[in-house]
């Protein structure tokens, strides 16, 4: 089970709203994925109106506003609190984006806007990189839950950075962190929750699909295969071939 800010997730996927075809196929989308988070951001919103906010209500899913698009933590902070008055959540995904072609987190815009939410009683989910200077001044800052990229917004790369990843869920193992940007095959949540991982978050591989509710259970059924290998205790990587078979008992000839 996954705890953040004290609420108890029984699905490991959270689910992006923007990019869909019609909200209709991101209602099957978010159907077949069962995902139990949706991330919206306020521009959405106003764009879209009260039928697309009657779809994501319907759902029963809890809401993660989104700084989406901001690129100053002024910005960010001002959209948190809108955001905060639309969605009636103290939660907010906390995105400052540094870099116009890669669309990664700015760490001194983050940081900055991180201390200043948390002070004002937000419970900030940071999309961050696997940077862990960055990842230990944001738990100092407040937040009690991480995001680091897999890779770049939209790119679906995958785990860009298997080891930097791996390093980062090992330096602070009790903080719940999220896999977020940059899966785009199922494969790819699998292997980010046998990393140990506590969940994932998807969008453009879903919503950019050819049939978005196909691709989204089959990220669901990725996303628990990853969950029963990792509580299965994997085998660890030998440098040398074991036979399968014992050699004792063997008939020689």
């Amino acid at each position: 089970m996954r705890d953040f800010y004290g609420v108890t997730l029984s699905n490991a996927m959270m689910l992006g709203t923007a990019g869909y075809p019609s909200p209709a196929v991101m209602e099957a989308a978010f159907r077949g994925s069962g995902a139990a988070v949706a991330t919206v951001s306020l521009r959405r919103e106003a764009g879209e109106g009260q039928g697309f906010w009657s779809i994501i209500r319907s759902l029963g899913v809890r809401i993660l506003p989104n700084t989406a698009g901001c690129h100053s933590a002024h910005e960010a902070v001002t959209t948190a609190r809108m955001a905060r008055d639309l969605f009636e959540t103290n939660w907010i995904k906390l995105e400052v984006i540094g870099h116009a072609d890669t669309l990664q987190p700015d760490p001194f815009g983050l940081l900055q806007a991180a201390e200043t939410l948390a002070a004002d009683g937000f419970e900030v989910f940071p999309y961050t990189t696997e940077d862990q200077v960055l990842a230990q001044r944001l738990i100092e800052a407040g937040c009690r839950v991480l995001m680091p990229w897999g890779a770049p917004i939209g790119s679906g790369m995958g785990l860009m950075n298997r080891q930097g990843l791996r390093m980062l869920r090992a330096a602070s193992p009790d903080v719940p962190m999220v896999i977020d940007a940059g899966l785009g095959l199922p494969s790819h949540a699998a292997d980010a929750m046998e990393m140990g991982f506590d969940a994932v978050l998807l969008n453009s591989a879903v919503s950019q699909a050819g049939d978005p509710a196909a691709m989204a259970r089959a990220f669901a059924l990725a996303v628990q295969a990853g969950e029963l290998a990792r509580d299965a205790d994997p085998m660890g990587v030998r440098d040398m071939a074991v036979p399968s078979t014992p050699l004792l008992g063997k008939a020689w000839l």
